[in-house]
């Protein structure tokens, strides 16, 4: 049977997903042969914390923010999510309710591999269930490198962090979405403290802010207020 131009791209794109990798090409392509397409238009929630999961999520093209609210709307960014990963294994995996939301920063695409599907593979491939564990696990581990910035390190030393870890060369870019709202919602603060830090360090030296990036100029003196 012919594979669709967009089968071919899932199946391919699956092959780069680290829990899948080594599995045959025959069951990547069932996997995508069941999965279902859906695009989102910025600001729209994928899935919201506390519905029941119906599947595991791959990002195709777009950026994604996921989230806990607060009751009193207060939002913390746990992750920012890019072309090609995968999210929402918890709901997946561990039979239970999502325990984030998910919402499109941008116009994004978005592949559903359904639960059944999965659960089937968990169930006939001890080798993939021992790669999804290791993955959650990974995920467990960056769940508690955030809970201890969050408690332990100055919202100017988590900055520091942040552009050290997720800028390429010196340079982080801002894609239009990534305003200080959304800065100050990844770190735990509010918009004011992260402008305030900002442009403390930008006074300083230690990095140059600009309309679509943001350049390290120290690294060393960033380095120092990251740890």
């Amino acid at each position: 049977m012919a594979i669709s131009a967009a089968l071919a791209s899932l199946i391919e794109q699956l092959r780069k997903v680290v829990f899948l990798t080594g599995l045959d090409d025959s069951v990547l392509a069932a996997l995508a042969r069941d999965a279902l397409w859906r695009d989102y238009a910025a600001g729209e929630v994928v899935f919201l914390e506390g519905e029941t999961s119906p599947g595991l999520y791959v990002l195709q093209r777009g950026w994604l923010k996921v989230l806990k609210t607060s009751p009193e709307g207060r939002e913390q960014v746990l992750r920012f999510i890019g072309p090609g990963e995968t999210f929402n294994e918890a709901g997946v995996f561990a039979r239970r309710p999502n325990p984030a939301s998910a919402i499109a920063l941008e116009e994004a695409g978005v592949w559903l591999l359904r639960r059944d599907s999965i659960r089937r593979l968990l169930s006939e491939r001890p080798d993939f269930a021992e790669r999804v564990l290791e993955n959650m696990a990974g995920r467990v581990a960056d769940l508690v490198s955030l809970v201890a910035d969050l408690s332990l390190r100055p919202v100017t030393g988590r900055l520091a962090r942040l552009l050290l870890d997720e800028a390429i060369g010196d340079t982080l870019h801002r894609p239009r979405w990534f305003t200080q709202a959304e800065l100050a919602s990844r770190l735990g603060t509010v918009p004011d403290v992260i402008q305030r830090a900002m442009r403390n360090l930008e006074a300083e030296g230690v990095i140059a802010v600009e309309r679509q990036s943001i350049r390290i100029c120290d690294r060393a003196a960033l380095e120092k207020l990251a740890t």
